[in-house]
């Protein structure tokens, strides 16, 4: 008896943890490198959509979608189960890639952007959410600093994160007396 209650709050068998763990991480990557892709091309989509004036809606869309869905995505996490709503994030956020890349103007592309953030939302914070529930809380943190979810990184990819000002630091971490974005 004291045996079957000793087994039934031992952590996830390392192998598991470790399916489950990269199974998030690579939803969140796809989050992180749409992000990516996007700001590189950014310049010539709008070129071709002829939507100079409303360029910064395009990204001003998806963070304000993410953001505004965050808590929500959290809150409907911990009343009906993470599983499911994290694949409907998935789904939500590839429909919204799906239809960014069929867009034909600029308003259509900034409407499907806000798509994409709201599946991005949930990609961020149910993949921490998961985390917390299948990681035991001694090692939760060494797990939850190792993913690439912007609730962990800075957004100027600084690899100090309590550095200030992470702009003026060099590649190797140390501050230098101009902006690393002056000398490009």
């Amino acid at each position: 008896m004291a045996s079957q209650a000793g087994q039934a709050q031992q952590p996830a068998q390392p192998r598991g943890l470790l399916v489950i763990y990269t199974a998030l991480m690579l939803a969140v990557l796809l989050a992180a490198l749409d992000q990516t892709i996007v700001a590189t091309a950014l310049p010539t989509i709008v070129s071709d959509l002829g939507g100079l004036s409303h360029l910064s809606w395009v990204v001003t869309a998806y963070i304000l979608a993410t953001t505004a869905t965050t808590q929500v995505w959290g809150k409907l996490g911990d009343q009906y189960g993470r599983k499911y709503l994290f694949i409907a994030a998935i789904v939500i956020f590839l429909i919204g890639s799906a239809l960014s890349g069929l867009s034909h103007s600029m308003v259509q592309l900034i409407a499907f952007r806000a798509i994409q953030g709201i599946g991005g939302g949930g990609l961020i914070v149910l993949a921490q959410a998961i985390i917390g529930d299948v990681v035991p809380p001694r090692e939760r943190g060494k797990y939850q600093g190792s993913s690439p979810t912007p609730v962990t990184k800075p957004p100027t990819g600084c690899s100090r994160p309590g550095a200030r000002g992470c702009a003026n630091c060099s590649p190797t971490g140390r501050r230098t007396s101009t902006p690393s974005w002056a000398n490009s």
